[in-house]
């Protein structure tokens, strides 16, 4: 008897989770992990004041200066990796190592700052990487039709907009269920995945 096994190891998948500062990724992560995720959290000082935009998420005390990381098993053959992008534009010489590898990406989007989303709207767009939208529901914030979203974004009908709460793992996990099934569409079919933008919502 050769002792080894004939169980076949599941297989690794990277997912990025994206957006801009404070729309949830550390959130999202914290949610479905079945490990303690890994965050670089720091404290935002006075070096944030003029660059980093508060507005809208003035309570926010912390943000991601590198990355956040978190596993979660989909079922016995395969394994999901998430990588947290950080929010503030002068973190962005990180995404390109961040994102290398990745399957996917995942959107996250705050109504309250929907502008904050073009700049990852942007960049797995130039890199045709299949993504979903993300709609986080925030307490007290307005809220939007997901159409009204879409269209604000430019987003085709091809690239699903999904309504969820980063704070709660079912809702997570359908997110992470939708981007699986739009990868699968994108390397079966492919095509192009945004329109030309609108004005954002408000």
């Amino acid at each position: 008897m050769s002792g080894r096994s004939d169980k076949a190891a599941p297989l690794a998948v990277k997912i990025v989770i994206s957006g801009g500062l404070g729309v949830g990724k550390t959130t999202f992560i914290g949610a479905i992990s079945e490990i303690e995720p890994l965050d670089t959290e720091a404290a935002i000082t006075q070096v944030s004041i003029g660059v980093d935009s508060l507005v809208g998420v003035e309570n926010k005390t912390t943000t991601t200066v590198a990355l956040d990381f978190g596993r979660i098993t989909l079922d016995p053959t395969i394994v999901l990796y998430l990588f947290g992008t950080p929010g503030q534009d002068r973190f962005s010489f990180l995404w390109d190592d961040l994102v290398e590898g990745g399957l996917g990406a995942i959107v996250l989007v705050d109504t309250r700052r929907i502008e904050d989303s073009f700049p990852a709207l942007d960049y797995f767009e130039e890199r045709a990487t299949p993504f979903v939208l993300a709609v986080n529901r925030f307490d007290g914030a307005q809220h939007f039709e997901l159409a009204e979203v879409r269209e604000a974004l430019g987003i085709e009908a091809g690239v699903p907009a999904i309504a969820c709460d980063a704070r709660d793992r079912s809702s997570v996990r359908d997110v992470l269920a939708a981007l699986m099934d739009q990868v699968v569409r994108r390397h079966t079919a492919g095509g192009p995945v945004r329109a030309k933008a609108g004005a954002p919502a408000r």
